[in-house]
Parts: C-alpha cells; sequence; structure tokens
C-alpha cells in the first residue's frame, strides 16, 4: 500500500482550496475541471454507469523480461493505449469495470497481473523473486516492449501507481501521461527508517506482522492469507459493500506460487529489512533522490481511504513538474477504480485531453 511517510507528513493538513471533490457515486465528469482540450474540441464524456461488470472475456499472455506476464485487453488493437495497474491486495478485477467504459471511447486498455499475482509467472525457478519498487517497474517497461507499446497513458492505485510514477520519472518518454492515486508514492527507503506519527505507524499494522516470522507463516498458508487480504478490504474501503463473489474473484490471484514471497518481499524491503538485488541498485539510486515527474498528471486521492490525509494534494505537489490537477473522491475507499469505476475512467481520458 502507499508510503508511510507521505501520509505522516500529511496528517493535520486541512482541506485545500485548490482540491476538488467529487463523488464516486456521481459522475465526476460533472465535476471535471477541464472540460475542453486546448484547441477547444470537448473532452468525452464517460457515462455513469453501475458497476455490472464481473469478469475480463479472455487473459493473454506473453513473455516479457523475466516474467509470462498474464493479462486483459480491452478495446480496439490500434487505439491510443491506457495500461492500469492494481495494488495489494488487490488484482486486475480493480479494473474490470474501468477498461470497457475506456474501451468504448477507443482506448486499447491493457491491465496486467504484478509479479506474484494471478496467472504471471517467473520464466526461471532461479530468478529471486525480489519485488523492489524499480523490479516492478522494469516489469512493466518490459512488457510495454513485448506488446510493442511505445508510450501509454499510465493510470493505477496503490503498487499500481508506485509503478506508474517510477516509469513516469524515469522513463517519461513511455509515458503520455499519469493518473496517481494518493499522489507521489516513490519509495525513499532511508526516510522510511525513521518513526512515523502513532497514528501512521497503526495504519501500517500489517506490515509490521509482515516483518515477523508469525506474519510470514500467514502469509505462506493461502487460507489464512485470503482470510487477511479480505480483512484488509474491510478496514480500507468502509463504504464499500462487496459482495463474496467479488472478493473471491480477486482472491483467486492470491493463490499464485509466488504471492507470499512477492508481498514479503516488498514490505520487508519497503522498511529496510532486506537489501534489494544489485541489478536494481542504479535504479534505486536514481529513485532515492525523489525524482520528479514531468508528464501530465492527474493525482486522486480516495476521501475514505485511511491512508489518505484530508488535503489538497500540496504535500507532494512539487515532485509534480508538467501539467498537473489534483482532485479529492468523496465517498470512496482505496480501492478506487473498483468502487468509483465512472470517476476513474474519466480522470484518465481527462488527463489524457491535457
Amino acid at each position: 500500500m502507499i508510503n508511510r511517510r507521505t501520509f505522516s507528513k500529511a496528517v493535520g493538513l486541512g482541506t485545500g482550496a485548490a482540491a476538488v471533490s467529487l463523488s464516486g457515486l456521481q459522475t465526476s465528469a460533472s465535476a471535471a475541471a477541464a472540460s475542453h482540450e486546448p484547441g477547444g474540441a470537448p473532452v468525452p464524456t464517460v457515462p455513469l454507469t453501475p458497476r455490472t461488470h464481473t469478469e475480463f472475456r479472455t487473459i493473454k499472455q506473453v513473455k516479457a523480461g523475466l516474467l509470462d506476464i498474464g493479462y486483459a485487453e480491452a478495446g480496439p488493437a490500434h487505439g491510443p493505449v491506457v495500461i492500469c495497474l492494481h495494488g495489494w491486495p488487490y488484482d486486475i478485477h480493480s479494473f474490470v469495470d474501468v477498461a470497457p467504459l475506456l474501451a468504448d471511447l477507443g482506448y486499447r486498455v491493457i491491465v496486467p497481473y504484478l509479479r506474484g499475482h494471478g496467472s504471471t509467472r517467473f520464466l526461471s525457478r532461479h530468478t529471486p523473486r525480489s519485488a523492489e519498487q524499480s523490479a516492478i517497474a522494469l516489469d512493466i517497461i518490459a512488457l510495454m516492449d513485448a506488446l510493442k507499446i511505445d508510450k501509454a497513458v499510465l493510470a493505477g492505485f496503490d503498487w499500481g501507481s508506485r509503478t506508474a510514477d517510477i516509469i513516469s520519472a524515469l522513463w517519461p518518454e513511455r509515458v503520455k501521461a499519469l493518473v496517481s492515486t494518493s499522489g507521489y508514492l516513490i519509495t525513499n527507503i532511508k526516510t522510511q527508517l525513521e518513526p512515523a506519527l502513532p497514528a501512521v505507524e497503526h495504519n501500517w499494522w500489517y506490515q509490521w506482522y509482515f516483518a515477523t516470522e508469525r506474519g510470514k507463516k500467514a502469509m505462506e498458508n493461502v487460507d489464512e492469507r485470503i482470510a487477511l487480504c479480505r480483512y484488509v478490504w474491510t478496514l480500507v474501503s468502509p463504504n464499500w459493500n462487496f459482495d463474496d463473489a467479488t472478493f473471491e474473484r480477486t482472491a483467486e490471484a492470491f493463490k499464485n506460487p509466488d504471492y507470499a514471497a512477492i508481498v514479503l518481499y516488498n514490505y520487508r524491503w519497503r522498511i529496510g529489512l532486506i537489501d534489494g538485488e544489485r541489478r536494481y541498485d542504479r535504479y534505486e539510486k536514481q529513485l532515492a533522490a525523489q525524482p520528479s515527474i514531468h508528464v501530465p498528471t492527474i493525482t486522486l486521492d480516495a476521501a475514505l481511504d485511511p491512508f489518505t490525509p484530508a488535503g489538497d494534494g500540496s504535500v507532494y505537489r512539487t515532485h509534480f513538474t508538467g501539467p498537473y490537477e489534483h482532485r479529492t473522491i468523496a465517498n470512496v475507499g482505496h480501492n478506487l477504480p473498483q468502487e468509483a469505476p465512472s470517476t476513474f475512467a474519466q480522470t484518465v481520458v481527462d488527463v489524457d485531453h491535457f
């Protein structure tokens, strides 16, 4: 999930005048700040639709970098590309309603399973099951190369936001525009080693749990990990009344044989308990400097997400130096694209027309 240091610094900030409050229960188009392109053409409007989709029609596989990546695809093969990136503990179904909305507007939508999730597999049993932030970003670069995608709009939340932020910062030539839920999430390990405010530490209980042998055993037991993930859903999306079938569709992705190793590695690495692989050192050195993001960006904050303090995005505003807008989405929790798909899809369309 998101960067506890970013949250810690923002605790106590009031709501800024620049924040845009959008309801996840209403169409975001009604509150979108930019209704026309610079040349005057209207920006397409995403229709307000109920959450009706349950599955992607097919899951494709492609060998890319270290992985055989599973991904869903929707829309015309030659349409402008949007890559939607999920977080933890979620999977591609976070975008099961977003993808068809964008596809209907002519976008080619790619939704990959991150390493350790769903049908994504390592090509070699000898590859370390590591999960530092740059490794996951490089997976997506490899996916773009394998699919011959030169440039795409990147849109994500949680691990997906971090991944999209990293690609936008280090490989901006591959990014047309960015939607980053929860703002700037590039991890600085040195900063992570410092204590946070008590309320922040409390929210990160599962991170400390994963640092223990007890937490490791829970994650390595499929039934226990699934129960833990479901509990996290209820905590971070308090206004989302998902049913058993909705959770179970996503929970299938948690049965990946590398799931526990990837999740444990990511959270333990993030707080400095383990070292990353040498092959990623040069990228992590660049990321430790907290590089700016110059591509057109809209940041989203979900008002009911316990990891998102009330505010206007000002705590991370300086990291975004290109065309930029911040929106706060009312009545929505951490899994923003699945809870408010029309709002999320409209944001993608809007940033694509900056």
